[in-house]
């Protein structure tokens, strides 16, 4: 398991799809962590009742899908899950027509150690933090709303990388959907990226961005330290297969920047525009 006081933080738009992506990558999280598997379950549910909340309640429908913020700090007994909008906030029901249990903060709070509701004052929108044992025993925003059109990860690189990120590329290639074949090669990409490990990383920790298109996505891997993306690019052989990322990609490149470099990677399903 990996040291304590760890973070993994997620930005992406506030729609009901992306939920269950929300939802399966705190499973690997949490597996990640070895949590028993009723306390996973117990996570997926209060993660699901307070994403779709914001889903259902933080926006106007009529405009485009404000920003769903998702972190999750490992403390040393202790796993704390925050949500936050920046819209009207959650009520104390979800939508009944909705894809969640219509028991919100209730359930919530039987499932939980503790949690908190912070909504209000000088913050725009609100903020939901929930604490959950990992054993049995055991600023504000003003204006216009920022524009979210990607899935934004941040975490340790190493193993709670790698039981995240499996799932989210699982996720994306299943919602465009990939073929088993390609699916199959969106996974190894991903336990590719994952298994590289902290180095090149600045301060050991991994970005990741992820675009949808019609039938394809792009990963977005960095920051990394200069020429630690090709070093990135030319470690990722797998030797079973005897293939290599830009076999299994459809494009492969290193962003050079200023101050760090990015591994762009983009899968589509075979004849997507």
């Amino acid at each position: 398991m990996e040291s304590p006081e760890a973070t993994v933080e997620f930005t992406l738009p506030a729609t009901a799809e992306n939920v269950p992506l929300l939802r399966h990558a705190l499973a690997g999280l949490g597996e990640a962590l070895e949590m028993e598997g009723a306390a996973i379950a117990d996570l997926k549910t209060v993660v699901t009742e307070a994403c779709m909340n914001v889903v259902s309640h933080a926006y106007d429908e009529d405009a485009s899908p404000g920003p769903l913020e998702v972190s999750a700090s490992v403390g040393e007994q202790t796993l704390e899950v925050a949500v936050r909008d920046y819209g009207q906030g959650i009520r104390p029901l979800a939508d009944v027509e909705r894809r969640s249990l219509r028991l919100g903060l209730p359930l919530i709070a039987a499932l939980t150690e503790s949690f908190e509701v912070r909504s209000g004052g000088s913050e725009l929108g609100t903020r939901i933090v929930m604490r959950m044992p990992l054993t049995a025993d055991g600023d504000s925003l003003a204006g216009e709303l920022p524009e979210v059109r990607e899935t934004n990860i941040s975490a340790p690189a190493g193993e709670l990388l790698g039981s995240i990120l499996s799932r989210v590329i699982s996720m994306f290639a299943a919602r465009a959907d990939f073929s088993v074949d390609k699916l199959s090669d969106a996974v190894l990409l991903s336990d590719a990226i994952s298994s590289q490990g902290p180095d090149g990383f600045p301060e050991g920790t991994a970005r990741v961005a992820v675009r949808e298109g019609d039938g394809a996505f792009t990963i977005r891997v960095g920051p990394l330290e200069e020429g630690a993306g090709q070093r990135l690019l030319d470690g990722m052989r797998i030797p079973e297969l005897d293939a290599t990322l830009q076999g299994l990609a459809d494009e492969v490149r290193v962003e050079p920047g200023e101050d760090a470099e990015h591994v762009i990677i983009t899968i589509s399903q075979p004849g997507a525009a």
